[in-house]
């Protein structure tokens, strides 16, 4: 019994690691794939006019937006109202495109999951995306970001439907950068956020005290409460502990492999002691020696052979 079930864990393994390391896309992953959907939202487009596209059902919630602009037009003009964002005159992308697209995210339910926060911080509103893209050809997938910063005056977020926070609490913006960085902000009067560089952004809270006196989170990852930063704990260890099994159960594999050829060799090795003559024990004087039931070769004498 011991050897199939080490065989069915050894095989199962496997799929159990892929399935537990693998829970979803990544953001970056849901950065190009939301690029495409939004790309396909324009239908003769207009510079400057913003048109909603749509997302598969299985990211249902989820509102993406496209943009396009003449660079020149986004740098001495700068953009008023693209939903939340306020893009002030000065902005210039690198490296140089005549013209831009420029993406917004607005991840809804999917903010926690996407970006999960440090334990006891929980989010205050969806997390807002704004990226920038060649608008060179309108039917491309997979494009690269183009890195879009503010030389004067910063981008600003004007976040709506803000939750509450709790009393004595103190909100913070946080950033998510496309390089996997996060940096944490003080809220601006009307719950307004500012960056000089495209990202993901949102308003964040402490939930559970900490003892810390600057009320800003640590940075790293988490999730937004206890349970969702146990559940991401497990995630990151349970492919770990997978694996420290897999290597147990196989070691115990080979122990087992090597003690059963060696029992069989042992086994053989006494069959064919058993099976071999017995030898006759004599007395010769005080001593008892074997000797052989019969004489196998028949003495000759050496004169038998002189002519």
């Amino acid at each position: 019994m011991f050897l199939p079930l080490l065989l069915i864990c050894t095989l199962c393994l496997p799929r159990l690691i892929r399935a537990q390391s693998s829970p979803g896309i990544s953001a970056r992953s849901l950065d190009a794939l939301l690029q495409d959907y939004a790309f396909k939202a324009f239908v003769l487009p207009r510079t400057g006019i913003p048109y909603d596209g749509g997302v598969p059902s299985n990211l249902t919630g989820i509102k993406v937006s496209a943009m396009r602009l003449r660079s020149g037009s986004l740098r001495t003009r700068g953009v008023h109202g693209y939903k939340e964002f306020q893009i002030p005159t000065g902005v210039a992308e690198q490296p140089y495109v005549e013209r831009l697209v420029l993406v917004y995210h607005n991840l809804a339910n999917w903010s926690s999951f996407y970006y999960p926060l440090p334990p006891g911080f929980s989010y205050l509103a969806p997390v807002l995306g704004l990226l920038a893209y060649d608008a060179s050809n309108l039917s491309a997938t997979n494009l690269p970001e183009l890195d879009i910063r503010a030389s004067g005056e910063p981008i600003s977020i004007n976040f709506l439907n803000v939750k509450l926070a709790p009393n004595g609490s103190s909100p913070k913006c946080v950033n998510f950068d496309l390089h996997g960085m996060v940096e944490f902000n003080n809220v601006l009067p009307g719950n307004v956020c500012s960056t000089i560089h495209q990202g993901h952004f949102s308003i964040v809270v402490q939930s559970i005290p900490t003892g810390r006196d600057d009320g800003a989170p640590p940075v790293g990852g988490g999730s937004g409460d206890g349970g969702k930063g146990k559940s991401k704990v497990w995630t990151i260890g349970a492919p770990v502990i997978s694996v420290f099994v897999f290597l147990l159960l196989l070691g115990l594999l080979v122990v087992w492999v090597k003690d059963h050829k060696q029992g069989r060799k042992m086994q053989g090795m006494e069959s064919a002691a058993e099976e071999g003559d017995a030898l006759r024990m004599t007395a010769i004087g005080d001593t008892k020696a074997p000797v052989a039931m019969r004489t196998r070769t028949q003495p000759v004498l050496e004169n038998d052979y002189v002519p």
